[in-house]
C-alpha cells in the first residue's frame, strides 16, 4: 500500500513538473513572439544581406529578441504573482485554476532571474562582440573565425569583471570569509554581481522614473487631442497652407548647386506639412475627444502620481517605526493563504497599475536624458548595435522594477528567488535614502514641470528671458507644442 502511495506521489509530482514547463513555455513563447515583432518593427531593413553578415545579424536578432522577451517576463512578473495571489484566495478549491499554485510562481521567479543573468553576462555581450567582431589576423575569414574571436573577447571580459568584483570585495569587506566565499561561482559570485547590477539598475530607476512621471504629461498631450479654446484652426490651416505654398516655390526656384539651402528648406517644409497634419487630425477630432479624452487622462495620470507620491512617503514613516517594512527579511504567509493588500482585489488591481505606471514613466524617463537620448529607436532605421544597447538598457531597468516597487512600498509581495536574496536590501540606511531620494526628487520635477509656464512669465515680465536662461525642457516643450499646432503666432 505505501509502494502504491510513493508511486502515485511521484506521477502526480511528474505530471506537475510537465504542467508548469508546459505553462512557462507557452507563456515564453508568446513574449518571445511580441518582442520579434517589436525588434523588427525599428531594425534597419538595410542590415539584411545575403552573405555573413547576414547569418551574424541573424544571430544577434534572435539573442536580442530574447532578451527583450526575458525583459517583459521580468516587468510581468510582479504583477502576476499579485493577481495569482488574490485569484487563489478568492478561489481556493476550484478545479480550472489548480494550475496556479505557488510552486509556478516560485519557478517563474527563479527563471526570470536565471534568464536574466544569462542574457545579461553571456547572451548580450556575445551578440556585441559577435556582431562587431572580423576574426583574428592570419586565420580564415568565415563565422568559425568571428566565433573563437567572440568566446576570447567573452573570456577577458568575466576575467575583468572577476577582477573588479574581487578588488570592490576587498575595499568594502576585507574579511577572509567573504574573500573565499567569492570563490564559489554560482552560490556567491554570480548572485552577488547581479545584486550589484540590480543596485545599478534600481539607481537608474531612482534616475529616470521622477523624470518620467513629470515627461508623461507632455507625452501625453502629444498623443491626444488638446481642448480648443478661443482658437481658430481654420485661420491657422489658411495660414500653414500659405507658408508650405511659399516654401514650395522657393524650393522650386533654387539651382541644384547650392545644397545646403535646399536641405534647409526640405527640412523646414516637412516641419511645416507636419504642423499642417496636426491641425488637420485637431480640427477632425470630435468634441468628445476634444473636451473629454484629454482632461480626463491629465486627471488619471495627476492621480496616479499623487498616489505613488503618497505610498513612498507611508512607507518611509514605516520603516522608521516598523522593521517589517523593510524588503529583506520578511517573509509573508506564502500564495494564496492571504490578502497582501489592505483594500483586497482592488489594492491589488491598484498596486499593478502602478508598477507598470511606474516602468513606463521609468522607459519615458530613460530615453529623456541627455546621455541616453541618442539609443532611442526609430522605425526602420535601428541598427543593431543600437538595438543591443537597447535590450540591455531595458533589461537592467525591467530586472530592477520588482525590487524598486518593494523598496518603495508600492508592494508588500515578498521578493523571491534570488531578487529577494540581494544583501544591499537588509541595510536600513539604503533603503530609507532611496525612499527618501525618491520622494523628494519627484516633487521637484512635479513642481518644476507645472511652475514651468509662471517662471517662463516672470523672466519675460523682469527682462530676463533677454540673457537667453538655459531652461532646456521648456524650450523642447514650447519646440513640441508649436509642432502640434498649439500656439496661434506662426
Amino acid at each position: 500500500m505505501e509502494g502504491q502511495d510513493e508511486v502515485s506521489a511521484r506521477e502526480q509530482h511528474f505530471h506537475s513538473q510537465v504542467r508548469e514547463s508546459t505553462i512557462c513555455f507557452l507563456l515564453f513563447a508568446i513574449l518571445y513572439v511580441v518582442s520579434y515583432f517589436i525588434i523588427t518593427r525599428y531594425k534597419r531593413k538595410s542590415d539584411e544581406q545575403e552573405d555573413e553578415d547576414a547569418i551574424v545579424n541573424r544571430i544577434s536578432l534572435f539573442l536580442s529578441t530574447f532578451t527583450l522577451a526575458v525583459s517583459a517576463g521580468a516587468v510581468l512578473l510582479l504583477p502576476f504573482s499579485i493577481i495569482s495571489n488574490e485569484i487563489l484566495l478568492s478561489f481556493p478549491q476550484n478545479y480550472y485554476i489548480q494550475w496556479l499554485n505557488g510552486s509556478l510562481i516560485h519557478g517563474l521567479w527563479n527563471l526570470a532571474s536565471l534568464f536574466s543573468n544569462l542574457c545579461l553576462f553571456v547572451l548580450m555581450p556575445f551578440a556585441f562582440f559577435f556582431l562587431e567582431s572580423e576574426g583574428f589576423a592570419g586565420l580564415k575569414k568565415g563565422i568559425r573565425a568571428r566565433i573563437l574571436e567572440t568566446l576570447v573577447m567573452l573570456l577577458l571580459l568575466a576575467l575583468l569583471i572577476l577582477g573588479i568584483v574581487w578588488v570592490a570585495s576587498a575595499l568594502i569587506d576585507n574579511d577572509a570569509a567573504s574573500m573565499e566565499s567569492l570563490y564559489d561561482l554560482w552560490e556567491f559570485y554570480l548572485p552577488y554581481l547581479y545584486s550589484c547590477i540590480s543596485l545599478m539598475g534600481c539607481l537608474l530607476l531612482l534616475l529616470c522614473t521622477p523624470v518620467g512621471l513629470s515627461r508623461m504629461f507632455t507625452v501625453m498631450g502629444q498623443l491626444l487631442v488638446k481642448p480648443t479654446i478661443l482658437e481658430d484652426l481654420d485661420e491657422q490651416i489658411y495660414i500653414i497652407t500659405l507658408e508650405e505654398e511659399a516654401l514650395q516655390r522657393r524650393l522650386n526656384g533654387l539651382s541644384s548647386s547650392v545644397e545646403y539651402n535646399i536641405m534647409e528648406l526640405e527640412q523646414e517644409l516637412e516641419n511645416v506639412k507636419t504642423l499642417k497634419t496636426k491641425l488637420e487630425r485637431r480640427k477632425k477630432a470630435s468634441a468628445w475627444e476634444r473636451n473629454l479624452v484629454y482632461p480626463a487622462v491629465m486627471v488619471l495620470l495627476l492621480i496616479e502620481t499623487s498616489i505613488s507620491v503618497l505610498l513612498v512617503a507611508c512607507n518611509i514613516l514605516c520603516l522608521l517605526v516598523d522593521e517589517t517594512a523593510m524588503p529583506k527579511g520578511t517573509r509573508g504567509p506564502g500564495i494564496g493563504n492571504a490578502s497582501l493588500s489592505t483594500f483586497g482585489f482592488v489594492g491589488a488591481a491598484l498596486e499593478i497599475i502602478l508598477i507598470f505606471y511606474l516602468m513606463v514613466s521609468s522607459v519615458v524617463g530613460f530615453y529623456s536624458l541627455r546621455f541616453f537620448g541618442n539609443f532611442t529607436p526609430k522605425k526602420d532605421d535601428t541598427t543593431m548595435t543600437k538595438i543591443i544597447g537597447n535590450c540591455v538598457s531595458i533589461l537592467v531597468l525591467s530586472s530592477a522594477l520588482p525590487v524598486m516597487s518593494r523598496t518603495l512600498g508600492i508592494t508588500r509581495f515578498d521578493l523571491l528567488g534570488d531578487f529577494g536574496r540581494f544583501n544591499w536590501l537588509g541595510n536600513f540606511y539604503i533603503v530609507l535614502s532611496y525612499n527618501l531620494l525618491f520622494a523628494i526628487v519627484t516633487t521637484l520635477c512635479l513642481v518644476r514641470k507645472f511652475t514651468s509656464a509662471v517662471r517662463e512669465e516672470l523672466f519675460k515680465a523682469l527682462g530676463l528671458h533677454k540673457l537667453h536662461l538655459p531652461n532646456t525642457s521648456r524650450d523642447s516643450e514650447t519646440a513640441k507644442t508649436s509642432v502640434n499646432g498649439h500656439q496661434k503666432a506662426l
